[in-house]
C-alpha cells in the first residue's frame, strides 16, 4: 500500500494506491488521487451534476472553483485516461460500484477506483505499472513550485482542511480494514494513516 498525505505548504493531491490479494485467487486494487480542497464530490448525482446555488447558496461557486482547479492542475485528460483505462486492461475485472458510507464519501476524489480482478502475472504487471505512473505524477507535482501556497493564510487554511480530512480518511480506512481483517485491521489502519492532528472546531469540510 502507498498512502501519501501531503503537508499544508502545497495543494498537491493526497495519494491512495493499494493492492491486496483476496480470496487466494484475486487481486483488489484501490486508487484515489485525492483533492486538497472541498469540492462537494459526494453530492454529485447519477448524471454527474452537482447542486447549484439554489441548494448550496454562494458556497456552490466555491466548490465549483475547487473542482475546476483540481481538474486543471491534476485531473488532466492524461491522468483521467490512465485511470479510466485500468479496468479494461485487467483480466476478469469487476469494478466496485457500491455506494460508500457517509465518512468514506467525504474523502473520495472524483477519480476514485476500486476494482477486483483475477490474480495473474499480467494483472499484477498492469497494476504495478499504473502505481508507478501515479507515483511519478505525484513526484512531478510535488516538485513543481507552482503548486506551493503563499505563506500565511493559505497555508493555515490548508492545514485546517487537511487536519479534519485525515481524521475522516482514518475513520473510513478503519471501517474498511476492520471489515476485512478484524482487530488486525485496527493496527494496520493506524500505521497506514500516521499521526493525526486535532482538527479545529468548525474548520475544514
Amino acid at each position: 500500500s502507498l498512502t501519501i498525505f501531503n503537508g499544508p505548504l502545497t495543494d498537491v493531491p493526497h495519494i491512495l494506491s493499494r493492492a491486496m490479494v483476496v480470496d487466494g485467487d484475486k487481486i483488489k486494487f484501490t486508487l484515489d488521487i485525492r483533492p486538497r480542497a472541498y469540492g462537494a464530490y459526494e453530492l454529485r448525482d447519477a448524471a454527474g451534476n452537482f447542486p447549484g446555488p439554489d441548494v448550496l447558496g454562494r458556497d456552490a461557486f466555491t466548490y465549483s472553483g475547487n473542482r475546476k482547479d483540481y481538474d486543471t492542475k491534476f485531473g488532466t485528460d492524461e491522468v483521467v485516461a490512465l485511470v479510466e483505462g485500468i479496468a479494461s486492461s485487467l483480466e476478469g475485472a469487476i469494478v466496485n460500484t457500491d455506494e460508500p458510507g457517509e465518512v468514506e464519501s467525504l474523502v473520495r476524489g472524483p477519480l476514485y477506483l476500486d476494482v477486483t480482478a483475477s490474480l495473474t502475472d499480467g494483472n499484477v504487471a498492469v497494476i504495478s505499472d499504473v502505481r508507478a505512473k501515479v507515483a511519478d505524477y505525484w513526484l512531478g507535482w510535488a516538485m513543481d513550485n507552482s503548486h506551493a501556497h503563499r505563506p500565511g493564510a493559505p497555508v493555515n487554511s490548508q492545514y485546517v482542511y487537511d487536519s479534519k480530512y485525515k481524521i475522516n480518511a482514518y475513520t473510513a480506512l478503519l471501517e474498511e480494514y476492520k471489515a476485512m481483517l478484524g482487530e488486525d485491521g485496527v493496527t494496520l489502519a493506524a500505521a497506514e494513516s500516521g499521526p493525526l492532528d486535532e482538527a479545529y472546531v468548525g474548520g475544514g469540510s
